[in-house]
């Protein structure tokens, strides 16, 4: 587990005056977001901004050998700039890896292309990007922060509306979650799961982030770890769906074939 400098961004070895840390020290982070550098978390990070205000906001990334590993950091990073987040955490969760069955963690399981909904493994409804109750492992490493620092309420842009159908994206599991949060914390602990985005299309998800100003530019929603979104994979056709939607240019680079696909 890796924790950053205050600033969230410099480097570890940094020397901070008395006067900057006692500044630092003086702010309380309320909330913390669940920011993978995706689209979903990042219109999240605009409405935890939104409502608790800048620098009372911490942003938690986890990185778990997935294919975008890379660039999904590089994501996170550029957005929590765009937001001069000072308090940023993030974890490796390296053990997805050996624990496989996913295509996202797997280099043997290959990434679905222009497959949307196709069945997964053995006939499920599930597909094969699916991590393993991936989610649960985020929240309990947002639910240990937000205990320690005070923080009252954790944001993850999950979504069960117009996505792949992840069992860990769906309202009832965070309900469920929610009390387990009750039940494994002190009595004294306040913290709420918010997920601002559960219900919403692709397309809504989008015209909110305008309408923040999200730096939906910054985001990075393919399963690829490339310099250019593939335009094929589970994420990328419902991110180009949804911008086409919601009637809006996607600001992010793709394929050239992608750009054509999505225009037909």
């Amino acid at each position: 587990m890796t924790f950053t400098s205050p600033q969230g961004l410099l480097p570890s070895n940094v020397e901070w005056t008395r006067a900057q840390r006692e500044e630092i020290a003086v702010e309380t982070v309320d909330a913390i977001v669940l920011l993978s550098g995706g689209m979903d978390s990042c219109v999240c990070t605009a409405e935890a901004h939104h409502t608790h205000g800048r620098g009372r906001v911490g942003l938690l990334h986890a990185s778990y050998r997935q294919r975008a590993e890379a660039r999904e950091r590089r994501a996170f990073s550029e957005i929590a700039e765009f937001y001069g987040v000072r308090e940023t955490l993030i974890v490796k969760l390296d053990y997805f890896r050996a624990i496989g069955g996913s295509a996202l963690t797997d280099a043997n399981i290959a990434v679905p292309e222009n497959e949307l909904g196709a069945p997964g493994p053995g006939g499920s409804a599930i597909p094969v990007t699916y991590v393993p109750f991936r989610n649960a492992h985020f929240l309990s490493v947002a639910v240990s922060w937000a205990e320690a620092t005070g923080a009252a309420a954790i944001y993850i842009g999950a979504v069960a509306e117009d996505s792949s159908g992840y069992p860990d994206c769906r309202p009832e599991y965070y309900q469920a979650f929610q009390e387990l949060i009750r039940r494994g914390t002190r009595p004294e602990t306040k913290i709420e799961i918010v997920t601002p985005v559960i219900r919403l299309k692709k397309s809504e998800i989008i015209r909110r982030g305008v309408e923040l100003g999200a730096p939906l530019q910054l985001t990075w929603s393919c399963y690829q770890g490339e310099e250019l979104a593939c335009g094929s994979c589970d994420s990328c056709v419902l991110r180009l769906r949804a911008f086409a939607e919601a009637g809006v240019r996607d600001p992010i680079a793709y394929r050239p074939e992608a750009r054509a696909g999505a225009a037909k």
